[in-house]
């Protein structure tokens, strides 16, 4: 059996302004491995982190303890760009091993990055749930690709996004024409990183690389915020193609398909700038969300799709 981690990072809501304090990117990334090596990929995480990060292992009163005194992203954000080269490699030195750490677990990862156009209108809910959906098929075909089944297990944010999250699985898992995720065991649950290795991993993916990376390969130039910093390029240099090998990708009728795919509202690049300031061009597509038309160019060509939103119901 396969679990599929889901985090994000970022916010869905509108960026009002090219000088606003509101994050310009919003990513939700996703983290599929085997359930066999789940028990040796915490116990090397916790290890990696407990050398890293020697005074919280310290604070621990036993060894697990670690696990509830989350690393953020925000803070190796904040090491990357200090002027101390002791900070500096201290946060790429965990962050290398992390990398290892998820190659040597053979795990893939995929989702979705959304650049938000400025002063543009955003449906959070439709962005949010259809990133969902699109993880959910994208980890349906790794698991057909595998002869397996699976699990979603995302990170908790509160009781009604959760069911209307969970409920956009259900309808499409139930609807008459068909099961659209018949590998997947259950709807997506819902966990605190406190918790599971796989959503803190998950959050230094999103947070702590593909964040940053995002903002600066596609929004520097157009956005002034503290959330935009050209610097954060060394980690698309020293990371880009590591995390490009680590995608999940598939063909369906000849096109390309998984992996992480970019939407980018301000200047429309290709999701290929995700992993190199160099990428070979792409055309362009069209992706309908919730009745709203984006211009997306993908690393490789896709089709244009529609992304169903059912209107979930729910008692809270």
């Amino acid at each position: 059996m396969k679990v599929c981690y889901i985090d994000e990072a970022g916010c869905t809501g509108a960026l009002p302004s090219a000088t606003s304090s509101i994050q310009p990117v919003f990513v939700i990334a996703a983290m599929a491995i085997d359930q066999e090596n789940i028990a040796p990929f915490t116990h090397d995480f916790l290890s990696i982190k407990a050398r890293f990060f020697p005074k919280l292992a310290l604070q621990a009163r036993r060894k697990f303890d670690l696990l509830l005194m989350e690393t953020k992203g925000a803070d190796l954000r904040r090491q990357i760009l200090s002027t101390s080269r002791n900070e500096r490699r201290h946060a790429i030195g965990f962050l290398d091993q992390v990398i290892t750490l998820i190659e040597g677990h053979q795990a893939k990862l995929f989702g979705r990055v959304w650049i938000k156009g400025i002063a543009q209108p955003l449906d959070g809910t439709a962005v949010y749930t259809s990133s969902v959906q699109s993880i959910c098929r994208c980890f349906q075909n790794h698991l057909e690709q595998v002869n397996d089944h699976g699990i979603v297990i995302a990170d908790s944010r509160n009781k009604p996004k959760n069911a209307i999250v969970s409920h956009s699985i259900f309808t499409q898992k139930f609807k008459a024409s068909g099961d659209e995720y018949s590998r997947l065991m259950e709807m997506p649950t819902f966990g605190h990183s406190e918790n599971h290795v796989g959503l803190q991993v998950c959050d230094l993916i999103c947070s702590a690389l593909l964040f940053p990376i995002a903002g600066a390969a596609y929004c520097d130039g157009s956005v002034s915020s503290i959330h935009v910093n050209a610097k954060y390029g060394v980690l698309r240099e020293r990371y880009g193609q590591r995390l490009m090998r680590l995608q999940h990708r598939f063909s369906t009728l000849g096109q390309a398909r998984g992996g992480f795919i970019v939407s980018d509202a301000i200047g429309g690049k290709s999701g290929a700038f995700l992993f190199s300031d160099r990428p070979k061009s792409a055309p362009k597509v069209t992706i309908t969300v919730a009745g709203n038309t984006l211009t997306e160019t993908p690393a490789v060509p896709l089709p244009t799709i529609t992304v169903p939103i059912e209107a979930p119901t729910s008692d809270t």
